[in-house]
């Protein structure tokens, strides 16, 4: 009698063991297909990297990545980053994003390349077309300076055809509504004019066709001159 017990206890206790081996290797084997299985590889730091240097070969090395789709911004060949100077410290191990490095084209990620400026100004008095401003469009810049009775109003197109890499709408603070601020690509000596009507001036901004590279000399054109030109032209219509 307690043979026939110690067997069926037996036989239970192997039937267990088989459903819970079968239920361990059924959660466990999709996990481990899916680390091993996707056949993406993607660019690590070999050692760490920190500021200033010029990625080599030999500094970075591919490892199996366990799903299908790459992080945003990470290499797959290590010659996308080889010559590359890093902007931001990597670690050993750690994968090199784009956003890390530098190079002739672009500085980390921001769109400035190489002998280029990055400028921001404050806009105003172009609130529709803030509206439909957007990245990689182009625009001009006009600076006004002069208002009220005692300064005549001034307006000159100081600068043409410049990308717009960023723009911040206007905000609400405790100070009151804060001017839309719009970052804009270009050379150093075009960046030293924005800074300056940046300082002194108005700035507005008008959109240009992005199809329309062609610019011209602009001069300045004052208030004044625009109300006697209106004054002549009316005069002539009159006469006809």
């Amino acid at each position: 009698m307690k043979k026939n017990n110690l067997y069926k206890l037996l036989g239970i206790a192997f039937v267990v063991a088989i459903v819970s081996t079968g239920i361990f290797y059924g959660l466990l084997a999709p996990r481990l297909s899916s680390s091993t299985g996707s056949g993406k590889m993607i660019v690590v730091a070999a050692k760490p990297l920190k500021a200033g240097v010029v990625v080599q070969a030999a500094d970075v090395k591919l490892i199996a990545w366990p799903t299908p789709d790459v992080p945003k911004g990470a290499f797959e060949n290590v010659n996308d980053v080889a010559g590359n100077t890093v902007f931001d410290w990597i670690d050993e191990g750690e994968p090199v994003f784009a956003s890390r490095l530098a190079s002739d084209k672009s500085a980390a990620g921001s769109g400035v390349p190489a002998g280029m400026r990055a400028v921001s100004v404050h806009v105003t008095d172009s609130t529709g077309v803030m509206s439909m401003l957007r990245a990689g469009q182009k625009v001009d810049v006009q600076v006004v300076v002069g208002r009220g009775e005692n300064h005549e109003t001034t307006v000159r197109t100081a600068l043409q055809d410049l990308q717009v890499l960023s723009v911040s709408p206007a905000e609400q603070g405790s100070q009151g509504a804060t001017l839309p601020v719009v970052t804009v690509l270009a050379n150093p000596h075009d960046a030293d004019v924005l800074a300056a009507a940046d300082s002194g001036a108005r700035v507005r901004l008008t959109l240009r066709n992005p199809l329309d590279p062609q610019s011209e000399s602009r001069g300045s054109i004052s208030l004044g001159a625009v109300m006697r030109a209106g004054g002549a032209s009316n005069d002539k219509k009159r006469a006809h």
